[in-house]
């Protein structure tokens, strides 16, 4: 009996997009993907930043400024560049509040670049595939909210769980081109976004009682998710969610 192989974790000759990768998990995204052998671009609203994240990375990286809620300037953009194979829909923003405290303007706010953007990248991404018959892999960053409720975050929750929505369905409508849709749902992660929340010590201690291995998650916690998500690994994945919580959500 032949012993079976493995399928490879190495990206070698596929092009990836990572948007809102000039910091925290976006940035490490891209790194890891880069040194699973991938051609990255990076893109960002920030010029510098998002210069200064592909440089870290090296070779594997390159940067392009974005503002993905300018879907014209995404029309744009993916009408200049060539396929690509891997789309980590990363760019997001949360602004908690009770519900009864949400304005109109944060609404706006949240769901513009939590679904809209990620929608319409998304979208570009696949139409580019299909034209020029590419499988590939659309990859998004969800949260752990994206499959329970929290307090203060009504939103970011609704932000979150459209996204779970969106991407089963984006699963379903592509299937038959050989593009695969999942999601990465992370618990709180120890980034630039989440530090002044983290800094107040009784939030700090709420999260830490939830999260059932007892620490804060680290950008590298996710790095393997997105190789795996990224490659021949995941192949028959599709239309589900990579859950990366601590255990915040088994119970």
């Amino acid at each position: 009996m032949t012993v079976p192989l493995t399928p490879s974790f190495r990206l070698e000759g596929k092009r990836a997009l990572v948007t809102g990768a000039g910091r925290g998990i976006g940035r490490a995204m891209a790194a890891a993907l880069a040194q699973a052998g991938a051609e990255v671009v990076l893109v960002a609203r920030t010029g510098e930043e998002i210069a200064a994240a592909a440089a870290e990375i090296g070779s594997g990286g390159s940067a392009a400024t974005l503002d993905v809620t300018d879907l014209p300037a995404i029309a744009r953009f993916f009408e200049q560049e060539a396929a690509f194979d891997i789309l980590v829909n990363n760019a997001g923003t949360n602004r908690p509040r009770p519900m009864q405290d949400v304005s109109i303007a944060d609404f706006d706010a949240v769901m513009s670049l939590n679904v809209r953007s990620a929608f319409f990248v998304a979208q570009a991404a696949a139409r580019q595939m299909i034209a020029r018959e590419k499988a590939g892999s659309l990859i998004h960053i969800g949260s752990q909210m994206g499959h329970v409720g929290g307090p203060n975050r009504s939103l970011y929750c609704a932000s979150k769980w459209a996204l779970e929505g969106m991407s089963k369905a984006f699963a379903l409508d592509l299937a038959k081109h050989g593009i695969r849709s999942n999601t990465i749902c992370p618990t709180f992660i120890e980034t630039p976004m989440t530090k002044p929340f983290l800094a107040d010590e009784t939030f700090r201690a709420s999260v830490l009682q939830k999260i059932k291995l007892g620490r804060l998650g680290q950008v590298e916690d996710l790095m393997g998710a997105v190789v795996f998500l990224a490659s021949d690994a995941s192949s028959l994945m599709t239309g589900s969610s990579l859950v990366i919580d601590g255990g915040w959500t088994a119970e």
